[in-house]
């Protein structure tokens, strides 16, 4: 129980820490956050009088007040989920990453477990045919695989696929005019749009997971029970996917969890490539245009996945292999 507790108390600490460093960070940023604002909002012709109102209005943080107060109050806002207003949109901070969160789950996770089957069925082959042609061509082409980043393959389909071939559209995340609904228009106008970034974070992630599985699919082959299967007679197929597949994917649980929040991150490039609305897409536009507000609770959603991600496959790893008990993982 204390194990759980500790890790459970770890999740809100976490975030406290990365609030604050987030909160340090973006006022050590040249001029300023206070100072950009106020130059923005004078070119909009905000009379100077009512500069400072506007900012704590859209960052909700007084900004003639101490720099404690406003970490206090910087705080407070996020507890509250209050992270102010976008000063490029003019719009709840809430609202717009509530609008862009769905698209980039969709991504990372549609991508992440298509990367995981497709790597892992690939690895198992290659561990029970060791050696083989297969073995050898599909070791260098995961190789190849890990060697290109994602990015470049995605910019390789977007000039061939979309500009040149017209056979993909080259941004949004639904064509325009068709209202979200369960409709087959809808879903197949989705899938449509969300094809080459899913295909471009599946390719770049198969090769490793590949290589992984078939390093973990050899071991397990080399187990004495095993060696027992089969000399009771069992089948390949049977050990295969009784013996060899279950305890080689184990070790490979966590990383796919801790996967899913390392790619979120991830999505910056990817969505900025393809204009899709998502986390990372907006991400890059409050860079941009100076909003920090935005940028702030992007970095703070990026996050807090993160560590649930890890909090997850902390918690569930004694549940998914039965060798591994909560009092054992507290002591690595």
């Amino acid at each position: 129980m204390n194990y759980y507790l500790r890790r459970t108390l770890r999740i809100p600490l976490t975030v406290l820490a990365v609030a604050t460093l987030t909160f340090g960070l973006i006022r050590l940023l040249p001029g300023g956050p206070f100072t950009q604002l106020r130059i923005q909002l004078i070119r909009q012709g905000v009379p100077v009088e009512q500069v400072n109102a506007r900012i704590e209005a859209l960052q909700n943080i007084r900004p003639d007040a101490p720099l404690w107060q406003q970490y206090l109050d910087y705080l407070v806002g996020v507890a509250q989920l209050d992270l102010g207003r976008s000063i490029s949109l003019n719009q709840p901070v809430m609202e717009v990453l509530a609008r862009a969160i769905p698209w980039t789950i969709f991504l990372v996770v549609t991508s992440t477990v298509l990367m995981f089957v497709i790597g892992v069925l690939i690895g198992a082959v290659q561990a029970y045919w060791e050696g083989s042609t297969f073995d050898q061509m599909a070791s260098g082409s995961s190789i190849f695989l890990m060697a290109v980043p994602y990015y470049i393959f995605a910019v390789v389909f977007l000039f061939f696929l979309a500009f040149q071939l017209n056979m993909f559209p080259t941004g949004n995340a639904v064509d325009r005019g068709v209202e979200a609904s369960l409709s087959v228009e809808y879903v197949a106008s989705v899938l449509h749009h969300a094809a080459l970034p899913i295909l471009s974070f599946t390719i770049g992630g198969i090769g490793s997971t590949a290589l992984n599985m078939r390093g973990n699919g050899i071991q397990v082959l080399g187990e004495e029970y095993v060696e027992v299967a089969r000399l009771r007679g069992l089948s390949d197929s049977r050990i295969a996917t009784r013996y060899v597949a279950k305890n080689a994917i184990l070790p490979m649980y966590t990383g796919l969890l801790l996967l899913i929040g390392f790619r979120l991150g991830g999505t910056v490039v990817l969505e900025q490539i393809f204009s899709y609305p998502g986390l990372g897409y907006y991400l890059i536009s409050a860079v941009q245009a100076n909003d920090y507000p935005l940028m702030m609770g992007c970095f703070l959603i990026i996050t807090v996945t993160l560590v649930v991600a890890v909090y997850v496959a902390d918690l569930t790893y004694g549940l998914i292999d039965p060798r591994i008990s909560a009092g054992d993982s507290d002591g690595y």
